[in-house]
């Protein structure tokens, strides 16, 4: 039987055992030296809606322009949340802002320039948020200071050469699991005795297509498997592991036969990312601060919004 085994590699032993059965989905890759980031997070005020219990749809206007019960509940499709209340407070807020930069583009009286994908409310919103969010370039300065002072996270991505014989079960059958357990550590206990037999014993034993290449699943980076495999082989050090490692997939043993650690990346490979990792975060403070100043400024009845009054911090 073809299995999966969540290696994350093709058949030719590069980078995985690869499989023709339905697994997970895997993570998206980094390639080896990429920089990743934690998202900006936003505080948000939690959902308030003014409505009685006798309305499905909150009673909602913008300066005096009222948000209809159908656009909500067209909108409402594009905000899944734990409860509908959530999910209309979600749906009218993005309403009223879309509602607020609409009133606020007739008021300056945009020209439109329709770009390429564009609708026209797409253009119009793009041209007024490059008019009136401007925020100031990053300077080399702060890119190095950032660099600075987080170095540990500048670092190429470690790789592993790994060789493994899957013993396969159903992740809720606990009696095959317990057996596959056994057999795993047998087969332990021979190679210990018997270390060039690893190839012989994948084709012998294992459910994983990598058996055609004596178990190898090629080099294998952060991200290429699932998780719960991922977090173990990691954590090995060369040579063969001292017990099988688990998986949704069964019991693998393990043999690490390269392992590359990754090294600290020097400021020039990453500066261009941290660039563009701090510019992101200046442009999503100062849009929030926009909205905020625009909400501040308006006349919004149905719903709680954070407004600002004071203009933008540069």
């Amino acid at each position: 039987m073809t299995s999966g085994c969540g290696c994350g590699g093709g058949n030719g032993g590069g980078g995985g055992c690869g499989s023709s059965a339905k697994a997970a989905p895997e993570a998206d890759v980094a390639p080896p030296g990429a920089v990743q980031f934690e998202p900006v997070e936003v505080d948000e005020a939690p959902p308030q809606l003014i409505a009685s219990s006798e309305q499905e749809w909150p009673i909602i206007s913008v300066n005096g322009v009222s948000i209809s019960p159908q656009a909500m509940a067209l909108e409402l499709q594009y905000h899944p949340a734990e409860s509908r209340e959530e999910a209309v407070y979600q749906a009218a807020r993005a309403l009223v802002i879309r509602e607020l930069l609409q009133q606020r583009i007739a008021e300056l009286g945009l020209a439109l320039q329709v770009g390429a994908g564009e609708n026209e409310e797409e253009a119009a919103t793009r041209l007024l948020l490059e008019r009136e969010v401007q925020v100031p370039q990053c300077d080399e300065a702060t890119c190095l200071r950032y660099f600075e002072s987080n170095r540990a996270r500048f670092h190429s991505a470690p790789l592993l050469a790994v060789r493994h014989i899957l013993l396969e079960c159903a992740p809720d059958d606990a009696e095959a699991r317990s057996v596959a357990r056994v057999q795993a550590e047998l087969l332990l206990e021979r190679l210990e005795q018997f270390p060039g037999s690893f190839a012989e014993l994948a084709q012998q034993y294992s459910a994983c297509p990598s058996k055609e290449q004596g178990g190898s699943l090629g080099q294998i980076s952060k991200g290429q498997t699932v998780p719960e495999l991922e977090r173990q082989l990691f954590a090995l050090p060369a040579g063969l592991a001292g017990k099988p490692l688990e998986s949704r997939y069964g019991w693998h043993v393990i043999s690490i036969d390269q392992r590359i650690d990754g090294q600290p990346l020097p400021y020039e490979a990453v500066a261009t990312a941290i660039r563009t990792q701090l510019q992101q975060g200046v442009w999503q403070k100062a849009l929030v601060q926009y909205l905020q100043t625009l909400i501040g400024a308006a006349d919004i009845r149905g719903i709680h919004l954070q407004g600002a009054d004071s203009p933008l911090v540069q």
